[in-house]
């Protein structure tokens, strides 16, 4: 039931060549278990130089020689001759052939393991109290104190700065590359459509609102080719595919071969990482290069994702390089991810603009430890990459919001119907999205669709742009298309968003306008757009999940948008033509004032879309008031979030919660209910499936290393709890997997090499690849030469300072719930189970989880039975609140 190590260990176990005679003999002994007292003075001289240097390695497995120790992370192991064994009383005649063996591994877990949160804050604090024991010896460990103090500081301005770098390369990068499968700006190819028409004095726009000037020229202008021609339309049409397709073959070729990790978005991956679980290299250098480059392709070929959401991925690779700098953070997985949270933050705040925002999604949506002093770091993350992105001002607006809104009109009390209508769709659509995506997901693992990821996406791409092309809307990118459904109408627009057949002209931006009927150019625009809201919601459904960077949030964003503006369209119409009402008369009904303002549905309808889809509220309100500047709508954007909640939790689970179930992370989520009665000594039953399966246990009266070493290699997992003995199972401790492995292979290999006489005057056996050998190579320290012999020839092993002697028990007769709450804020790895003093299980975080599956399975199967009273009962409280949001806006819409 413990959670298991990668087989990589058991592969290199198969390499070692055992010696079973000796092994028979030899023997583990942990009894007595000594103090604290004793384990720092044994009583035993140990000869200088025979211990084994201090082992560093880096998140990517490779490994470095350490300077120091580090407090609190020593485990010894102690070896005696076979015929005169620790309580023998000439033991000290034989002091000369006792060797003290010293792992410091400060590479703490393996691969798709999870933390202990309380022996790395633990460990944390020895080594802050070290720091500050010893800060006024001289002015280096003073500094060092300082700086240790101080590091957390530096290291989120330096993610920050980088994140803002990032994001600001990326921004100007996909916006030339998609203006490039159109036409190139004559005077300066490295200029996009909008930055060539800058310096040009006769400057036209199209039907959506694209520059049109003598310095941009199309690709059938380039060739010479007549524009209103239909060849000339066909090339354009051909030279838009084409460089789609390079782009997608071009990045998909990297992500696979170089990169897995950087496909997708990752804000699933970095939820698991943050509760605790260790993916080594999905934060790494090359991973953070390849996405950052992905990022740019992908959306320039026109696929149907976004980049914001891959930004939180980005940000958390430069919190992952640079906590690596500080050993506080580097060497510490618990107070990583302390500035991992606060990169996040900064993601979100670097991609949208909205530095409270980030601070909220990271807080609400991803964050899984998040202490008060990590949220004033956050704070100045987000600040200063919000800062640099401005600074470089990829949006050309002069400021970071992306989405301006240049309207501040009043919005009328009957709008709140609209709204909640929005919420409802913007759940639905969550839901649908959700459901059909997860389900082509597991399709295509167990088809051959999935085998060929390469040929999917050029495929894909092929696809998207021959259908995409014909239509206008749909041949702008995203955030272009996005500006133009928030924006409003001007007086020198020409687009066919904006053909009123007005008889009173437009004033400024900020005046009230006057409605009208909806002219032609209206009528085809919502034609056109029906058709983009058909296309958009049917390609991202099969967008999402390709081995590209894909991002969900601004595709969210901008099929909510272009359903908002329609209905805001149809709203505005039929208020205008039904003036008379009594609903509409008081506030549509004085001098022909428009009281309907398209613009603002496509606002609501991005929010009501994306919280359909993510299930957030807070976060999310806010951060689309940062977006679109917007600060006198948030009442319509609660609505709209807290609806578009209510419906989607109706049917299930997020998106990224559902990302990480079909992942198999384990993710043990903080806000689930676990709604059945269970005793702890049932959980392990059920765990067992009613099976007898005996425990794999170490005694402590001592086992031989053949004994040992089948216990590893049956059962292979990552942790052992240390017995008194067979007859009387009461736990005593626990033993690391991987630690047993290293004492084992130096007992056993047989590999051997020549040394020079000056430094051993024999053939020398190598403990292992891994704690001998160099990167290079070759054989490490002397010392750890002499440890090997020294090992190899020991008869009796003290193992006792690799016990933990602290292990965290429960009873048979403990409620569950207890259980589950110990695993969410203790973070423990796992819980040893006993029943009058006598272990009998063991629960792990993945056991917590399989046994909430099953419990809400079964619940949704009773409630599937008694239809839908109790789950009117569940969404209650979600009710009454989104009725109280309901009156405060008309209460709040009434004063104003």
């Amino acid at each position: 039931m413990a959670s298991s190590n990668t087989g990589s260990n058991n592969a290199s176990d198969r390499k070692l060549t055992r010696d079973s005679s000796m092994d028979s003999h030899a023997r583990f002994n942990l009894s007595p278990v000594p103090s604290v007292e004793d384990d720092e003075d044994d009583g035993v001289g140990y000869p200088s130089g025979q211990g084994l240097s201090s082992i560093d390695q880096n998140d990517s497995g490779e490994e470095a020689e350490s300077l120091a120790n580090d407090a609190g992370n020593t485990t010894t192991v102690t070896m005696y001759d076979a015929n005169h064994g620790p309580s023998s009383p000439s033991a000290k005649k034989y002091d000369h052939q006792i060797t003290d063996v010293t792992y410091v591994v400060r590479k703490h877990y393996e691969n798709f393991e999870t933390i202990d949160w309380l022996k790395d804050l633990m460990r944390n604090r020895i080594r802050h109290r070290n720091l500050r024991a010893h800060r006024r010896e001289n002015w280096q460990k003073r500094f060092a104190f300082w700086f240790d103090k101080w590091s957390g500081w530096i290291c989120v301005l330096l993610v920050g700065i980088s994140a803002g770098l990032v994001a600001g390369f990326v921004d100007i990068g996909a916006k030339w590359m998609s203006h490039w499968r159109t036409g190139v700006c004559s005077s300066a190819f490295w200029l996009n459509r909008e930055q060539c028409c800058w310096g040009s004095r006769d400057v036209e726009f199209d039907d959506v609102h694209n520059e049109l000037c003598e310095y941009w020229q199309s690709w059938s202008a380039i060739f010479g080719m007549n524009e209103l021609s239909a060849s000339a339309w066909f090339f354009r049409y051909f030279m838009f595919t084409f460089w789609s397709v390079i782009y997608a073959a071009f990045i998909v070729v990297l992500v696979v071969g170089s990169a897995p990790y950087a496909s997708g978005s990752g804000i699933p991956e970095i939820k698991t990482i943050l509760s605790g679980f260790i993916m080594y290299g999905y934060l790494g250098k090359w991973t953070f290069f390849i996405k950052s480059i992905g990022m740019i392709f992908a959306t320039s070929a026109g696929l149907i994702v976004g980049k914001e959401g891959p930004f939180v991925h980005i940000s958390c690779c430069c919190g992952n390089l640079f906590s690596k700098l500080f050993p506080k953070y580097g060497h510490n997985e618990a107070r990583k991810r302390e500035i991992l949270s606060a990169a996040a933050a900064t993601g979100v705040s670097v991609a949208f603009g909205a530095p409270i925002g980030g601070i909220l999604f990271s807080l609400e949506e991803i964050s899984y430890y998040f202490p008060y002093k990590t949220l004033w770091r956050t704070f100045l993350c987000c600040m200063v990459g919000a800062l640099v992105v401005r600074t470089i001002n990829p949006y050309g607006n002069g400021h970071e919001i992306q989405f301006p809104v240049e309207y501040n009109v009043p919005w009328a009390t009957f709008e709140v119907i609209p709204f909640i209508g929005l919420g409802a769709l913007g759940g639905l659509w969550g839901t649908l999205f959700i459901k059909t995506n997860i389900r082509w997901l597991k399709y295509k693992k167990t088809c051959q669709i999935g085998q060929y990821p390469r040929a999917e996406v050029i495929i894909l791409t092929l696809i998207t742009a021959i259908i995409c092309y014909p239509n206008q809307y749909l041949r702008l990118t995203m955030p272009e298309l996005i500006r133009r459904l928030v924006g409003q109408c001007h007086v020198d627009d020409h687009m066919d968003l904006c053909d009123y057949a007005r008889d009173k002209p437009i004033g400024t931006a900020t005046a009230k306008l006057y409605a009208s009927l909806a002219g032609p150019g209206i009528h085809r625009a919502i034609w056109q757009l029906s058709w983009a809201l058909i296309v958009q919601i049917t390609l991202v459904i099969f967008t999402i999940g390709t081995k590209v960077p894909s991002g969900l949030i601004v595709p969210s964003i901008s099929i909510g948008a272009i359903a908002g503006r329609i209905i805001g369209v149809i709203t505005e119409q039929i208020a205008y033509q039904n003036q008379h009402l009594a609903i509409l008369r008081h506030e549509c009904g004085v001098s022909n004032e428009h009281c309907v303002t398209p613009g603002l549905y496509a606002v609501v309808g991005a929010c009501a879309f994306l919280g359909g889809v993510s299930r957030m509220t807070v976060s999310l309100v806010v951060i689309m008031s940062e977006v679109t500047g917007g600060l006198s709508y948030i009442v319509p954007l609660m609505v709209a979030a807290l609806t578009a909640k209510w419906v989607g939790d109706a049917f299930g689970e997020g998106i990224y919660e559902e990302n990480v179930k079909l992942s198999g992370y384990p993710y043990l989520e903080n806000r689930e209910s676990f709604r059945f009665t269970l005793k702890a000594g049932e959980a392990i039953r059920a765990n067992r499936s009613g099976e007898t399966i005996p425990l794999a246990c170490i005694v402590q009266d001592g086992m031989t290393i053949l004994q040992i070493d089948t216990l590893v290699r049956r059962h292979p997992h990552s942790i052992y709890p240390v017995i008194l003995s067979e007859d009387f199972p009461c736990i005593v401790g626990q033993v690391q997997r991987r630690d047993l492995l290293a004492v084992l292979k130096s007992r056993k290999t047989q590999l051997t090499f020549a040394q020079p006489k000056p430094l051993l005057n024999r053939k020398v056996s190598v403990v292992s690849m891994s704690n001998l050998l160099n990167k290079s190579g070759q054989p490490s320290t002397l010392g750890m030469r002499r440890a090997s012999l020294a090992l190899q020839a020991s008869r009796v092993l003290q193992l006792h300072k690799l016990v933990d002697r602290a292990p965290i028990i429960v009873t048979d007769q403990t409620p569950v719930e207890a259980v589950v709450d110990m695993f969410r804020k203790l973070g423990c790895r796992q819980i040893f189970v006993t029943k009058n003093g006598r272990l009998q299980g063991i629960l792990t975080r993945k056991d917590i989880i399989r046994l909430m599956h099953e419990a809400n399975v079964s619940g949704l199967h009773s409630e599937t039975r008694t239809y839908f009273l109790p789950l009117i009962a569940l969404y209650t409280e979600e009710l009454n609140t989104v009725v109280l949001s309901i009156i405060c806006g008309l209460l709040i819409s009434s004063l104003i």
